[in-house]
């Protein structure tokens, strides 16, 4: 059977400077159309970096 499309969908963080998914979020698709952005911790490159939206898999 083929699932529903809701309107809230669940969404990745990814890091543009390591590439890492470091986070996931659940966002909107009637608010917010386009793709989200966040200054977040990395991790991996200890320090804050821009993690953009990707799909989670």
């Amino acid at each position: 059977m083929a699932s529903k499309k809701t309107v809230v969908e669940l969404v990745a963080l990814q890091c543009t400077e390591c590439k890492r998914k470091n986070y996931t979020t659940e966002k909107n698709r009637r608010n917010t159309q386009e793709k989200l952005e966040f200054k977040k911790y990395c991790p991996f490159d200890r320090k804050h970096t821009v993690h953009k939206e990707t799909k989670v898999k």
